[in-house]
């Protein structure tokens, strides 16, 4: 029985793993922008920044690096994406590898 639960969970995921790897570099993307914006363009804490959220991102963990003017949102195990701040232009994301 529990390896039937097993394969049942292992074919559920690998039927729905790019939709919600979609989602879950859609989902970094735009906490990466937005915490980006919010703390490098707005002038806010990075903490603060959460609030500019969408509902139902509670997933998504936000950090930064000061020296580079950058903000790196992550989906857990999933995606991660980095937005960084350039004078003139904004908060730019960074190429997907």
């Amino acid at each position: 029985m529990a390896l039937a639960l097993i394969v049942c969970a292992g074919a559920l995921i690998g039927f729905f793993w790019k939709p919600l790897h979609g989602y879950a570099i859609a989902g970094a993307s735009y906490g990466a922008r937005v915490g980006c914006s919010c703390r490098y363009a707005g002038g806010r804490s990075l903490s603060d920044c959460r609030k500019d959220f969408e509902p139902g991102m509670g997933l998504v963990s936000l950090s930064e690096d000061n020296d580079a003017k950058s903000v790196t949102a992550r989906f857990p195990l999933l995606a991660k994406q980095t937005a960084t701040y350039r004078e003139g232009w904004g908060c730019v994301l960074q190429p997907w590898k």
